[in-house]
């Protein structure tokens, strides 16, 4: 292989599997090249993988032998002095499951191996150092996550330079399983918090028989519990979706419902983000248009946050901890709809009840729909756009609250005149939180990336009509 005059990537056929070409520069004294270079690295299809521990293997003789371990982290190989015959298997779940690579590797060359792609050596010189970086630390219990094939396996049937017979090999690398016994190691899990609530059942329902999904209401997982956090085996996820917020924007004005949106929407969620740093997780968090002030006709993504009411100071101050989160999607919806108590359920009952309410007709926004914002969020992740903030809600022109209500009173077989107008001023009163006048979101962003909302009008209609007889449970207007 002639010398890398310029570090350079090349794929294998193992997906995520990637060789480096390292410039070696040396003279009379030596030799220095750069081991690792994040920036350099990561222009050239390295991901961003975070390592968070250096570990070196010394091999004193030729033929030593190690392998073939799969781990439960990713890991950037290279070689300090020696040469070797490095040996890749993936035994990852998957179609790929059993696909071999295999190279010699000198000082000028390194691979980045991702998580679940069996590893294994040969040391074909003495004094062979070998070296890796890894985005997790070792502890004992981690060798539980371990997946093992046998050096020898016949179906992959490495063709190792020197014999495994005449080879240094451990007892215990002697004796990992075939291929045909190989668990392959499953891919890292999303974990779903706030489960129960109106966008939580969206996201069961979307995810639904996805296997790699786990669900987790507040008994199950509280986020303001520390405790939870540390309970937790990170290390099997590698997405969070925080569905779990205070949603009271009237109580969060009152003495405790100022301490529990802090506590929910700002301090847990800051909390959220260190978890997702250290374990190098993906977090998606759901934000609203309450972190503005309204005075925007129209909100873009890139607007300063201005929140008016508790609820969305509380809400734009786990916005900033979610933004520094490397990789994060802040998804930020507004008026949402779906199970449970909410505005259009509310108009329903009251049209069915031959109710003539006055609503507040000089706030203007779309209804996002919570099937919708758990279909977006599906979305950004499997089709791997950017990360960043994306305004989402349903399309279609704006809309007062009032237009809205007239709406479901047409929709229910009322007449939607009964609707009379009131405005915010008029509306407002003792215990009442103040509210952008407008909640209309530029959705360019989100369309962009592949994703177009569905119209506000058609998902009522459809809402209406797939929605529980009225018997509801002693909803208020």
């Amino acid at each position: 292989m002639e010398p890398a005059d310029q570090l350079r990537s090349r794929p294998t056929p193992i997906p995520g599997l990637v060789l480096f070409d390292l410039p070696v520069h040396g003279d009379n004294r030596g030799w220095f090249k750069e081991n690792w270079h994040r920036e350099k690295m990561a222009a050239l299809g390295l991901p961003d993988f975070g390592p968070v521990q250096n570990n070196i293997s010394f091999n004193a003789l030729r033929g030593t032998t190690r392998g073939i371990h799969a781990e439960p982290w990713d890991k950037f190989i290279s070689l300090a002095s020696g040469r070797i015959f490095g040996a890749w298997v993936d035994l990852r779940e998957g179609p790929t499951f059993g696909k071999v690579f295999h190279t010699e590797m000198s000082p000028r060359e390194a691979i980045f191996v991702p998580r679940g792609v069996g590893n294994a050596f040969q040391t074909l010189e003495d004094n062979t150092a070998y070296t890796y970086l890894v985005n997790d630390h070792w502890s004992a219990a981690a060798q539980a996550d371990y997946t093992f094939l046998n050096l020898a396996d016949e179906d992959v049937a490495l063709p190792w330079p020197i014999p495994l017979e005449r080879a240094v090999v451990s007892d215990q690398d002697r004796t990992h399983p075939r291929l045909g016994d190989v668990a392959p190691m499953q891919a890292r899990r999303t974990l779903i918090l706030g489960a129960g609530g109106q966008l939580g059942t969206a996201l069961r329902r979307e995810f639904e028989g996805d296997a790699t999904v786990d669900f987790a209401g507040r008994a199950q997982f509280d986020i303001t519990n520390e405790d939870a956090y540390l309970a937790t085996n990170w290390r099997k996820y590698s997405t969070v979706i925080n569905a779990a917020a205070f949603t009271g924007v009237d109580a969060a004005e009152t003495d405790d419902g100022r301490r529990a949106a802090w506590r929910i929407n700002a301090l847990a969620v800051s909390r959220l983000a260190r978890v997702a740093v250290e374990h190098s997780l993906t977090l998606v968090h759901v934000s609203s248009d309450y972190v503005f002030d309204g005075t925007a006709a129209v909100h873009r993504e890139d607007e300063a946050p201005a929140p008016v009411g508790v609820y969305g100071q509380s809400k734009a101050a786990g916005d900033a901890a979610v933004a520094a989160v490397p990789r994060h999607y802040i998804v930020r919806s507004s008026w949402v709809v779906g199970e449970g108590r909410n505005f259009v359920r509310t108009m329903a009952r009251l049209a069915a009840q031959g109710a003539s309410p006055a609503v507040v007709d000089d706030q203007w926004g779309r209804l996002s729909f919570a099937e919708d914002i758990a279909a977006c969020i599906r979305h950004l992740l499997q089709s791997g756009a950017p990360y960043g903030t994306y305004n989402f809600s349903n399309s279609g022109e704006p809309q007062s609250w009032a237009d809205i209500a007239r709406e479901v009173f047409r929709h229910c077989g009322s007449d939607p005149t009964r609707v009379g107008s009131i405005s915010t001023l008029d509306y407002s009163g003792p215990g009442t939180a103040p509210r952008p006048r407008s909640s209309v979101l530029d959705l360019s962003k989100i369309t962009d990336a592949g994703f177009a909302p569905p119209n506000a009008t058609e998902r009522l209609a459809e809402y209406l009509e797939a929605r529980e007889p009225l018997a509801e449970s002693g909803e208020t207007a």
